[in-house]
């Protein structure tokens, strides 16, 4: 599953993680800290939403 950012359209991608940000491949949305802001534009984890 993959989950865009509302605001800038950056994509986490739960297959290839975000290894630059210390979250392996495979990690599930779920799993990602409650902390997580987005690298691009720096919203919250709350402000992304699932993407096809």
């Amino acid at each position: 599953m993959k989950y865009i950012c509302s605001i800038c359209g950056w994509e986490y991608d739960e297959a290839q993680g975000y290894p630059e940000g210390s979250i392996p491949a495979g990690t599930l949305w779920d799993n990602v800290a409650d902390t997580f802001t987005c690298p691009l534009c720096g919203v919250g984890k709350d402000m992304f939403s699932e993407s096809e």
